[in-house]
């Protein structure tokens, strides 16, 4: 046991893409509960697809079942986040990536919006800081007359 190079390792072929987990079923059923939730108490939902067994071939199922809705949006920020509505109007699939477009994790969240497109509170009074700068940096600015 002192010596760990003397273990035999073998590699063999890669994971099997058509691999499942059967986790797409259960995951459906989840999906359902938290969008009632959603309607009956405004109840928010976040599920960690990175945080359970759940295979490449699980999210291309997953994908097929739920659709794509209308609206995409991209966030860039410490890497790119896809942000993209399902056919199922509150449930949206947020998938984060880092700076060289590595997967970080893909979230499904049932909200109304997610949260990673509502403008947080302090942003809000900076930017309104920010105009009215702005705004008496042009009004002090000399005009000329056009004629």
């Amino acid at each position: 046991m002192d010596n760990l190079e003397s273990i035999a390792v073998r590699v063999e072929d890669g994971l099997d893409e058509s691999l499942r987990t059967d986790n797409v079923w259960p995951l459906l059923r989840q999906i359902e509960q938290a969008l009632q939730s959603l309607q009956e108490s405004g109840s928010e939902t976040v599920i960690d697809l990175g945080a359970m067994p759940f295979s490449a071939q699980d999210e291309q199922d997953l994908r097929e079942r739920l659709g794509r809705g209308e609206v995409n949006a991209t966030v860039e920020a410490f890497g790119p986040t896809l942000v993209q509505e399902t056919a199922f109007a509150g449930v949206w699939l947020v998938e984060y990536l880092d700076a060289e477009q590595r997967r970080l994790t893909l979230h499904l969240q049932i909200a109304r919006i997610p949260d990673l497109l509502i403008t947080p509170a302090d942003d809000l009074a900076d930017s309104l800081a920010s105009l009215r700068r702005a705004n008496r940096d042009f009004s002090a600015a000399p005009t000329e007359d056009v004629q």
